[in-house]
């Protein structure tokens, strides 16, 4: 009893696991894929050689060690790639300059003096293997009718993609080493994708030819690393990654450094991004964040357990509450739905999130005719709305929740809820896309594939949507001017195409990058990004849920406070309302938002 108890005690920590000192690492793997078809080619032309005597070939182990170290964030030199290529050294230095002369391979410079250098494959390089490597696949798969039995029709789609989604696969490294004269220092939040980026920090670091020293922390303790930070002379960050909600309080305070020019001056893609989520990291006009992952609040379900039950999947909360109410078997170790309902800003997120399926914000926002708009806003548009039906009704939802939920709800946090449902301990959770690795990742969950997707449930005056959260990655205002022009080139590839589809090949779901999202093999990941898709598509994806206000954070974190007391007991609903409204409206007052 006592190990069972333990076992379904909240988390320490509201990310659970992904909660990382600095420093810490696990393996990342860059493209499972490509790494058998490098060993095909190799094993294939040692056959050539030992069984037909093949003459050996010059080139193609140079390149399949070249792509191994790119793969795996090995340095490669002259010396360690002429041993591989097993040809005589002056035959092999002969190869690699013909090489260089045809812009298949690049050096870059190791030290300060510039006498050493390192080798990596250029663009073009990666480029050709790729083309290479599909073809391989399609060949072979016809040949032993593995993959295709078309092999005519399959050549011609294959041909009518090139330059197309392949292109998102390969990066090469920059031909200059970043001018940091210290390692690339970043602030992140602990969850998947920054672990999965954390896992694959040798091969960002053989791209940019420094070191990388990360620190992920839970949300609340990674808002006030950052407002900490900001207080300082110079940063001790080079990158901090932002709370999309936060960008309105972080650049308010002057703690973000405007991205307008630098933009600018780049090739930046703001049409590879969500709308709403590249709006989520802007302030007064001006861009302070760059995207590096979304999420999307849904209600998730087990399409098994209602198929059994013989129940549809809700549209509504009363739909939901009746839902639940009838899965619902504690005897089982089944409970009907799980969600944030620990004291402060878990508690607060779940709240403010439905009540915008409730059809209101939790502040002021003035309505647009596909929402509210919470990118510009003044005065009374930041007021409070803990008073209106639609806060009294989404807590008394909350209320009725309880008595369908696991007994430990109110201490539940973000990875807390999607464990239960994870574990079959839930039969719906409110969750976000963030976590679903872990049940759309897991063979052994009894969610895995076995998962339907919603929007919110909606209350009486609402409509459906779906609130788009994330993370975006920024730079301290107060960082060293030198560093500007260096940390922004990673922060770019951090944020690319090709970086964020390696962050879903290694354990990621929250796909930042439109391109990438739809992508047929990132697509066969999960079928909820197909869901996430369609959301998208029918835009129903919105951000005014958690409008990016100088605020929201406090207000957040007053509505987990008050409704909490209301939930245990403590006070009514009315009185927890009033309280709420009222240290609002105080703490507005005093910084003069109206």
């Amino acid at each position: 009893m006592a190990e069972s108890k333990a076992k379904h005690r909240p988390s320490r920590t509201p990310e659970g696991p992904y909660e990382l000192s600095e420093g810490a690492c696990r393996a990342g793997n860059l493209n499972r894929e490509m790494t058998r078809l490098l060993d095909f080619a190799e094993q294939l032309e040692r056959a050539g050689e030992s069984i037909l005597n093949l003459r050996r070939g010059r080139e193609m182990r140079l390149i399949v060690h070249l792509m191994r170290h790119y793969l795996s964030g090995q340095l490669t030199t002259s010396s360690s790639l002429a041993a591989a290529s097993g040809l005589s050294y002056g035959a092999a230095m002969r190869t690699i300059e013909r090489m260089k002369s045809r812009g298949l391979i690049v050096e870059r410079t190791r030290t300060a003096t510039g006498k050493s250098f390192s080798l990596h494959a250029t663009a073009k390089l990666l480029e050709q293997w790729q083309e290479y490597a599909n073809q391989c696949r399609i060949l072979v798969g016809s040949a032993f009718r593995l993959y295709v039995d078309d092999l005519e029709s399959e050549m011609k789609s294959f041909l009518t993609r090139r330059g197309g989604e392949q292109r998102l696969a390969a990066h090469p490294v920059l031909t200059s080493k970043l001018p940091l004269r210290r390692s690339l220092r970043t602030l992140v939040h602990a969850d998947p994708t920054f672990m999965a980026l954390n896992g694959l920090r040798r091969h960002f670091e053989m791209m940019f030819g420094v070191q990388i020293a990360s620190r992920a922390l839970s949300i609340d303790r990674l808002r006030a690393e950052i407002i900490e930070n900001g207080r300082l002379p110079v940063s001790k960050y080079d990158i901090v990654a932002c709370d999309f909600p936060w960008f309105g309080e972080m650049a308010a305070a002057g703690r973000l450094l405007q991205l307008d020019n630098l933009i600018a001056q780049s090739s930046f893609d703001s049409d590879d991004f969500h709308h709403d989520a590249l709006a989520s990291t802007r302030y007064r006009g001006h861009q302070y964040g760059v995207p590096i992952l979304t999420t999307v609040e849904m209600l998730v379900y087990r399409t098994d357990l209602l198929a059994d039950a013989g129940v549809s999947a809700p549209s509504a909360v009363t739909g939901v509450l009746d839902v639940a109410r009838r899965l619902h078997n504690p005897r089982r170790g089944l409970y009907g739905l799980s969600w944030n309902g620990a004291r402060g800003t878990p508690l607060g997120h779940s709240f403010i999130m439905i009540m915008g399926a409730f059809g209101r914000p939790v502040i002021n926002l003035r309505p647009t005719f596909d929402g509210f708009d919470a990118e510009w806003v003044d005065g009374e548009e930041m007021r409070p709305m803990f008073l209106s039906s639609e806060a009294r009704e989404t807590a008394e939802y909350l209320r009725e929740l309880l008595a369908f939920s696991p007994p430990e709800v109110l201490r539940m946090s973000w990875y807390d809820r999607a464990a239960a449902f994870a574990d079959g301990r839930a039969a719906m959770a409110y969750s976000h896309s963030l976590l679903a690795p872990l049940f759309e990742l897991n063979e052994k969950s009894p969610a895995y594939r076995r998962t339907g997707y919603l929007p919110h449930p909606t209350g009486p005056a609402g409509r459906p949507i779906a609130p788009l959260g994330g993370y975006a990655v920024a730079i301290p205002a107060n960082i060293a001017a030198e560093r500007i022009p260096a940390v922004w080139t990673a922060l770019q590839a951090l944020t690319s195409a090709h970086a964020v589809r390696l962050y879903t090949m290694n354990g990621s779901l929250a796909c930042a990058r439109k391109s990438v999202s739809s992508e047929s093999q990132v697509r066969a990941l999960s079928p909820m990004l197909s869901a996430i898709e369609d959301m998208a598509r029918r835009g129903i994806l919105k951000m005014w849920p958690r409008p990016p206000t100088p605020d929201i954070s406090d207000v957040i974190m007053i509505a987990g406070e008050e409704i909490h007391d209301a939930l245990v007991g403590r006070k009514a609903v009315a009185t927890a309302l009033a309280d709420a409204q009222n240290r609002a409206d105080a703490l507005m007052r005093q910084r003069g938002r109206y």
